[in-house]
């Protein structure tokens, strides 16, 4: 019975796998963090189109890669599922606020993400508090990340981009955020409620 409560103590002690803060995917998050200025930079400040497409295509891999080594190798944490989509959404709205100086109707998702993240950090909060749990990102997040890198980048290399090219680019980023938008939303409601 002693041996029993013995191995019930150190089994306690074991850290959670999910607890973790120093891996592979949380310091590649930091590391497109430390990227926003740079594009930030190149972009604006030097105007260097080939290093601005250079930072934003690094973003975007690690940002790819990261989720796939957390998976593969059992690196999944609690601190990147909320690292990773920081590093996302400071990274794309760090993208728009650029692009709108010369892309008006940038103004557009880049309004919606802001309002979007406010919204999913403060019912993210509350679901968390009512569940202990951190969910990771689902598939239209992912298609809505990948669509922004893909449209900025594109506008990034491509000046004199078609205007109507640009603008249906522009809306279809908007309206797979705004659908991302209802889905989260719709999820961490039932999680709130504990329907979920």
């Amino acid at each position: 019975m002693k041996e029993d409560h013995k191995t019930t103590i150190e089994n306690d002690k074991k850290e959670n796998p999910e607890d973790r803060i120093f891996t592979i995917p949380n310091g590649m998050s930091f590391f497109r963090i430390i990227l926003i200025p740079c594009f930030v930079w190149s972009y604006s400040g030097i105007h260097n189109t080939i290093l601005t497409a250079i930072f934003l295509i690094l973003s975007g891999l690690t940002d790819t890669l990261d989720g796939w080594i957390a998976r593969r190798f059992h690196m999944v944490s609690n601190l990147g599922k909320v690292l990773d989509p920081l590093a996302d959404k400071l990274t794309q709205g760090a993208i728009l606020l650029c692009l709108v100086v010369e892309y008006p109707l940038m103004a557009m998702p880049f309004f919606l993400l802001l309002i979007k993240e406010i919204v999913m950090c403060t019912t993210g909060l509350m679901a968390i508090k009512k569940t202990g749990r951190v969910d990771g990102a689902d598939w239209h997040g992912k298609v809505t990340t990948f669509l922004l890198y893909f449209t900025a980048i594109l506008h990034v290399f491509w000046h004199d981009i078609p205007q109507q090219l640009s603008v249906g680019l522009i809306i279809l980023c908007t309206g797979f955020m705004l659908l991302s938008f209802i889905l989260y939303t719709v999820e961490r409601v039932k999680m709130i409620k504990g329907k979920k």
